[in-house]
C-alpha cells in the first residue's frame, strides 16, 4: 500500500478520506470534477459536496500532499488484468467492505441492469412512498432491502404503522430475489433491465438488512414497530434486536473507538445524549475523556434540567448516526451484538 504522502509531513494537519477528495477535485477545476462526480452515488456527491463547501485557505502544501499520494495510488495501477472478475472483486471490496460491495458485484459481473432502482437512490423519501405507497407489500420490501437502511426507513416513516410491520417482516424474511420479481419491479419503476439479465436469484433483504432499516427509525417508532414484530414472531424480534446497534452499544466499542467517535461530537449533542443514558454508558464516555473534560461534562450533567425525552432520543440518534459513518469509513469498529464474532 503507498504510504501516505500527508504522514511524511508532520506540519500538515491530518486529513480524512472525504476531504482529501474534495481537495483533490478542487484542484481538478469544475468541468473535470463534475465529470467524476458523475460516477459516484448520491451519499458520495453530498459527502464530498459538503467538504468542498466548507474547504477554505487550504496550505498549497496540503493541496500537493494530497495530489503526490494521489499519484503514488494510481502508479501502483496497470491495465493488466483489470477486466478480471478477482480483479474487479478485490478493487470494489476493498473501496466499499464487503456488504456494500457485496450487491455493486452481482449487478456488475451477472450482468444485471438496475437503473430502475438507482434512480430511487436520488428521489427525496417521500416521493419514493407515494410512488410504491399503493404497490404489493412484497414489492415494497424489495425496494426498501435495495435502498441503504437510512433512506429506507426515512421512506417507512411515511407508511402506516400496520404496513410498517408488513414491510418489515417481509425484509426479514427475504432471500432471493427471482427475476419474474425483479420485472414486476420494472413495471413499476418503468424502467427497462438489461435484456441479457441473469436468471439467476438476487441475494436480497434477511433480518440484517430489516435491523440496519430499524436502527434508522425514530425511537418511537422503532419501539412500536418492534413490538409488534414481536407479537408476530418473537423469534424474529429477538434476531432484530440483536442485530441492532443502539446507544447502549456504545460501552462494547473500544477505547480508542470512544475517544475518536467523541472528537466528532458537540458538546451540547452529548449532555443531552447522556442525559437518558445508563450510568455504565456515562462511565464509558467519563472514562474516555481527560480527567477536567469529564469533570466538566459531570458538571453539565447534574446543572441541566430537564429535558424532553424526545430531545434525548434525538441526541442519541445523532450520535449514532456519526458512529455508523465513522465505522463505514474505517475510522472505528462497533462492539456490540450486531457486531463480527472473532476467533
Amino acid at each position: 500500500m503507498a504510504e501516505n504522502a500527508l504522514e511524511k509531513k508532520g506540519d500538515l494537519p491530518a486529513l480524512d478520506p472525504i476531504d482529501k477528495s474534495a481537495i483533490l477535485l478542487l484542484s481538478l477545476g469544475e468541468d473535470n470534477a463534475a465529470e467524476v462526480l458523475k460516477h459516484m452515488g448520491p451519499k458520495e456527491v453530498q459527502k464530498i459536496g459538503v467538504a468542498m463547501a466548507r474547504m477554505q485557505n487550504v496550505e498549497k502544501a496540503q493541496v500537493e500532499a494530497v495530489i503526490e499520494e494521489f499519484l503514488e495510488i494510481i502508479k501502483q495501477q496497470t491495465a493488466l488484468g483489470m477486466g478480471s472478475e478477482g480483479y474487479i472483486k478485490r478493487m470494489l471490496v476493498s473501496a466499499l467492505g464487503e456488504d456494500k460491495a457485496g450487491a455493486l458485484i452481482d449487478r456488475i459481473l451477472a450482468g444485471g441492469n438496475t437503473a430502475g432502482l438507482d434512480t430511487l437512490r436520488w428521489m427525496d423519501a417521500r416521493a419514493i412512498s407515494n410512488m410504491i405507497r399503493f404497490e404489493h407489500p412484497q414489492i415494497q420490501a424489495i425496494v426498501l432491502a435495495y435502498l441503504d437502511p437510512d433512506q429506507s426507513a426515512e421512506v417507512l416513516g411515511y407508511f402506516e404503522e400496520r404496513v410498517r410491520l408488513d414491510v418489515v417482516l417481509r425484509i426479514a424474511s427475504l432471500e432471493s430475489v427471482q427475476p419474474h420479481a425483479l420485472q414486476e419491479l420494472n413495471d413499476i419503476l418503468e424502467k427497462q433491465f438489461s435484456s441479457q439479465a441473469t436468471s439467476a436469484s438476487r441475494q436480497l433483504g434477511g433480518t440484517k438488512v430489516a435491523a440496519d432499516i430499524m436502527n434508522f427509525l425514530d425511537t418511537s417508532v422503532e419501539s412500536t414497530l418492534m413490538e409488534s414484530i414481536r407479537d408476530v414472531d418473537e423469534n424474529l424480534a429477538s434476531r432484530i434486536q440483536d442485530l441492532m446497534f443502539v446507544f447502549d452499544n456504545l460501552i462494547d466499542v473500544d477505547d480508542r473507538g470512544i475517544q475518536t467517535l467523541l472528537r466528532e461530537v458537540s458538546s451540547e449533542v452529548l449532555i443531552l445524549a447522556l442525559k437518558g443514558s445508563d450510568e455504565a454508558v456515562r462511565d464509558k464516555i467519563f472514562g474516555n475523556m481527560s480527567k477536567r473534560a469529564a469533570e466538566l461534562l459531570r458538571d453539565d450533567l447534574e446543572t441541566r434540567g430537564p429535558v424532553k425525552v424526545s430531545e434525548v432520543e434525538g441526541a442519541q440518534k445523532e450520535i449514532l448516526a456519526i458512529a455508523r459513518r465513522m465505522a463505514e469509513s474505517g475510522e472505528i469498529t462497533l462492539g456490540g451484538k450486531g457486531g463480527d464474532e472473532m476467533i
